[in-house]
């Protein structure tokens, strides 16, 4: 209804970046979207939907999280690509990855927000290491939509749009960016092997109907698929050697075909094994998520910004814990340093596993 702090136009600048992350119902009552792309007509303006807006140690429902961040060296550079569906994934990354690398030289970072729900977050990611080396930092987030799974947006100054994603370049040596990933849920069950899948659909494990098998360990909760499933999402390596591991959040199944569908790809020949949650650990994996960012070498100002994506299905499981996790985030944050968290639960979370390219995550 009314901002708690009114926007600053004297940070209005080309080096200015404005993230606004909403709720689903933003678009419905934009007015609040408008004003900022008035307020900052030279800003970079960007956002997207979330099940969850981080605001400082809050998070919140039906609101619209903005942060406003002035850089005095770095220059930024915004681009943008529509995706209709999954399989312009891969493209998607290449062109915004070519449009960045291009814009400017001197490229260290890059911000991506992208739809939720109809692309394929594994092959967006390899789009945009396809065209970027390892030394560039690639973080960002898939927009959700609370836990309906029905439509998502990202915007761009003051409109939001269905069906596109935004990246945004940082360019210059006087920016540091560190990142960091971690899970916290425990593994159980044994390790299976993926006999058959389709990009980010799986089919049969060791031989068998996918779907029947994880309904098996779902017990009673099976008969609220898809949403019980970000409970219990899988963990999955490409090799028995490979201590790599990435996390799948389920998005949808088809009693049909007894497959099911994740938000990144799984892949026919990789190790999977059913994941569960532990409070504890999901929250100290968070703090170290936030040690693993600041891992790197100190910022040289007092200026610190840190953008927190984390998962619905973190958030499903955690409930009315949930903001212990920002907490832990914040509490890991250095001290006597001006700094900001900001951020939203997402559909799939961006980010290099520890370092070199980055991977897209869940949960």
């Amino acid at each position: 209804q009314s901002w708690d702090a009114a926007p600053q136009a004297t940070l209005d600048s080309a080096r200015t970046l404005i993230l606004a992350f909403g709720a689903p119902t933003v678009p419905r009552r934009s007015a609040a979207l408008r004003e900022l792309a008035r307020t900052f007509p030279k800003s970079i303006l960007v956002g997207c939907s979330s099940a969850g807006e981080i605001h400082g140690t809050t998070v919140s429902d039906e609101s619209l999280s903005v942060t406003v961040a002035r850089f005095a060296k770095s220059d930024l550079t915004l681009a943008s690509v529509a995706v209709s569906e999954a399989k312009e994934s891969f493209a998607a990354g290449e062109t915004l990855g070519k449009k960045l690398v291009s814009a400017r030289s001197g490229l260290r970072a890059i911000l991506v927000l992208s739809e939720g729900l109809h692309v394929n977050g594994s092959e967006l990611v390899r789009g945009l290491n396809s065209c970027v080396g390892t030394d560039v930092v690639v973080t960002g987030g898939l927009a959700g939509d609370g836990t309906a799974f029905g439509k998502t947006w990202v915007s761009i100054g003051g409109e939001a749009k269905e069906k596109i994603v935004v990246a945004i370049g940082f360019y210059g040596p006087a920016l540091v960016v560190g990142h960091g990933s971690k899970g916290g849920w425990d593994r159980f069950g044994p390790e299976r092997v993926v006999t058959r899948s389709e990009g980010n659909v799986l089919f049969e494990l060791d031989g068998k109907p996918a779907l029947a098998l994880y309904k098996e360990y779902l017990g009673a909760r099976a008969k609220d698929l898809p949403s019980s499933g970000l409970l219990f999402p899988l963990a999955m390596r490409s090799s028995a050697q490979d201590t790599k591991v990435l996390v799948r959040t389920l998005l949808a199944v088809d009693e049909a075909k007894q497959s099911m569908t994740f938000a990144g790809d799984v892949s026919t020949g990789s190790l999977v094994q059913l994941m569960r949650a532990d409070f504890p650990r999901l929250v100290a994996g968070a703090s170290s998520a936030a040690d693993m960012a600041l891992g790197g070498p100190a910022p040289a100002g007092n200026d610190l910004l840190a953008v927190a994506i984390s998962c619905v299905g973190r958030r499903l499981v955690l409930g009315d814990r949930t903001e212990e996790e920002v907490e832990a985030v914040h509490d890991a944050l250095p001290k006597g340093m001006k700094k900001h968290l900001t951020g939203f639960y997402s559909y799939g979370e961006i980010s290099p596993f520890a370092q070199g390219h980055a991977d897209l995550h869940n949960q």
